[in-house]
């Protein structure tokens, strides 16, 4: 799993659970039926082999990346900007001094630690964070503070950084701003194999102009191979480290926020697949579903599943199921595979598919398929089957 992960280079959070958390999806869709606490460990015991930052969004990312984003991540519109200087510095003084003597706190602990209270804010900036709130994102941002875990709740549990990073990361000297792009350059050059400037840049949400000249550098230093591809505008890169496969014969279904659909540009001239997250589209105006994975199957995006985990009944729940163009003959014999996987992994008894979608029926006969009891040895089957 962690070979996995530093060739992924991130996995980015989400607090949405309506089937598993964000980040923990990326490593089923590679790994199958995995032991989530493994990814606990990494996050939250010594020595971490993944600490929270911003990156492509917020994200668990590898230590080592951690001074270099720190350069180049500039989200300070996320934390005190527009709070009264002198209330910035009193906070600011008092959470360092609070998360110096104290173990990680939520920040509602923090607040209650200091006694700082104020009236409910009515205005919708900022989710609504108090002052502590958005003094702590700012000093998360700027990498004084980190998050050293998460409660039951998903709220960050903030520590100084000091206290929460390896002792080999995040403590090195000033670090070159030309040196660190290259080097983040070339860690999201290794997790696409093949993309473009836009790709790369986008990957660590890093300014463009400075990740071109990072790619040239790349590029010269013999990392980098510039590639042109049949079918596909403009110039491509290649990391001397890609694998080159003859084939592909794996599948999986992946996350809404799976760094293989990061770049929808990308992600459409590999597969041919057009994908858009509809959890904020209206209801009334989804076209395939609140939360819908992509199915790889081989060589090919050929589905797409809307799914739901009810863990109180313990099912999970196909909420739609829709075949691509040109889908294989065996897509729904082997998404209905990967579902039975999913939901064992998830601890769900059952898959159950809702009537919905041109894929529907012939997933549910699948299902169904696979939970009818194999005949015993020596018998014959029943026709049919």
């Amino acid at each position: 799993m962690g070979r996995t992960f530093d060739r992924l280079q991130l996995l980015q959070i989400d607090s949405v659970n309506v089937l598993a958390r964000a980040h923990y999806l990326p490593m089923f869709s590679r790994l199958g039926n995995y032991d989530v606490g493994i990814l606990h460990r990494f996050s939250g015991s010594a020595p971490r082999r993944m600490v929270e930052y911003w990156a492509h969004e917020a994200s668990y990312i590898r230590p080592d990346l951690f001074a270099d984003l720190k350069v180049w991540q500039k989200r300070r519109w996320i934390g005190d900007h527009g709070l009264d200087p002198l209330l910035r510095q009193d906070l600011e003084k008092r959470i360092l001094e609070e998360l110096a003597a104290a173990r990680p706190l939520t920040a509602r602990q923090i607040a209650d630690r200091i006694g700082h209270r104020e009236a409910k804010s009515t205005v919708n900036w900022g989710w609504n964070w108090n002052a502590v709130k958005r003094v702590l994102e700012a000093l998360f941002e700027r990498g004084a503070v980190s998050a050293a875990g998460r409660n039951a709740q998903f709220e960050r549990l903030y520590a100084l950084t000091a206290k929460v990073m390896p002792k080999t990361a995040g403590r090195q000297p000033a670090v070159d701003k030309d040196e660190s792009m290259v080097r983040l350059m070339d860690a999201a050059a290794r997790a696409h194999g093949i993309g473009t400037v836009r790709c790369f840049a986008d990957y660590f949400r890093v300014p463009r102009r400075p990740a071109e000249e990072a790619v040239r550098r790349l590029v010269s230093d013999g990392r980098l191979e510039e590639v042109s591809v049949e079918g596909w505008q403009g110039t491509h890169y290649l990391h001397t480290a890609a694998a080159r496969p003859r084939r592909a014969a794996g599948q999986a279904l992946l996350g809404p926020f799976d760094s293989l659909v990061f770049e929808r540009e990308r992600l459409e001239r590999l597969f041919g697949f057009r994908y858009r997250i509809e959890i904020y589209t209206p209801a009334h105006q989804r076209q395939y579903g609140y939360y819908v994975l992509p199915f790889l199957l081989h060589e090919q995006l050929c589905a797409r599943v809307d799914l739901k985990a009810h863990r109180a009944a313990g099912f999970l729940e196909v909420r739609g199921a829709f075949r691509e163009p040109e889908a294989p003959e065996d897509t729904a014999v082997a998404l209905a595979s990967e579902l039975v996987l999913m939901a064992q992994w998830l601890e769900l008894s059952e898959v159950q598919v809702a009537d919905r979608g041109d894929l529907a029926p012939e997933l549910s006969r699948a299902l169904a398929q696979r939970a009818r009891p194999a005949p015993a040895p020596g018998t014959k089957a029943p026709a049919g089957t």
